[in-house]
């Protein structure tokens, strides 16, 4: 979905105004149809699971709670009937996540759209503190905020200076992986892992995986999700390109790309991952 930012992404977006520029009115008692994975969990952790009258299939977590909602269809279609029948009066969207059309078509129903755009890990805090304040929850947005931010400071300060490559793997047939301007991309700068994405390319780039592409890179991370990677595709790979099976590892895509309240964990196990694994390149 492409939408128009505001005049500094990346910086502190003000409390009521989302990615789009829309600024909104607080509305407590809104009905909320959530289309984004992580801000349903982010939502509940606001303490908004009230409040939430849909969401995707994909949206599993927290586990307990999120089946009590029911689902609309995917982050990138919704069956139309399930959404009228719920009645929501917002719905929160992602850039990434959800098509332009969709936001569009919400807002020809009468549905308010509070569209996301989280580019870095810095984008959490106002993310967070976005929904608390459109949502009626400013503390607990404020509280969830400043954790966050409290951990991101702690990473940031522990940081390595060296640097390791890195080809982010989020889909096969065709291989897909991540480029510099995206939020796995930043997150995984965070402590010296850089992407590896073809020049001048688009920011999930299709690649071919040749020697010369593995040749550029220190480690080949494949995540968790979109696509499903198990320790079955690692196997597949270290049998396919022997020379390279030892840069081969699985991560956790959650852990890794998902923003709002997931994130402080997310930057715990990034640095544990650090920790566990220092960068191989000086």
């Amino acid at each position: 979905m492409t939408a128009s930012a505001p005049s500094t992404p990346g910086s502190a977006v003000p409390q009521l105004t989302d990615w789009t520029g829309r600024r909104h009115d607080p509305a407590p008692d809104a009905r909320i149809l959530s289309l984004v994975p992580s801000l349903t969990e982010t939502l509940f952790a606001l303490g908004l699971g009230d409040n939430i009258v849909g969401r995707t299939a994909f949206c599993v977590h927290p586990a307990d709670k999120v089946k009590g909602v029911k689902s609309v269809g995917g982050t990138k279609q919704v069956n139309w009937r399930k959404v009228d029948t719920a009645r929501p009066t917002h719905a929160v969207l992602n850039v990434d996540e959800n098509p332009k059309e969709m936001a569009e078509e919400m807002a020809a129903r009468g549905i308010v759209p509070v569209v996301t755009h989280p580019l870095s890990p810095a984008d959490n805090g106002p993310l967070i503190r976005l929904l608390g304040g459109v949502f009626g929850r400013p503390d607990a947005a404020d509280d969830l905020a400043e954790h966050f931010e409290d951990t991101l400071a702690a990473v940031t300060a522990a940081r390595p200076m060296a640097e390791t490559r890195v080809l982010y793997l989020i889909w096969k047939a065709p291989w897909m992986t991540v480029g510099p301007d995206t939020y796995i991309a930043r997150t995984l700068g965070l402590i010296g892992w850089r992407t590896w994405a073809p020049p001048a390319a688009a920011r999930y780039p299709e690649i071919a995986m040749t020697d010369a592409v593995l040749d550029r890179v220190d480690r080949v991370l494949f995540s968790s999700e979109p696509f499903p990677f198990t320790e079955d595709h690692l196997a597949a790979f270290r049998a396919d390109h022997p020379d390279h099976a030892a840069k081969a590892q699985l991560v956790d895509g959650e852990m890794l790309s998902w923003y709002g309240v997931r994130a402080a964990a997310g930057l715990s196990y990034l640095k544990d991952l650090a920790d566990s694994m220092p960068a191989s390149r000086p």
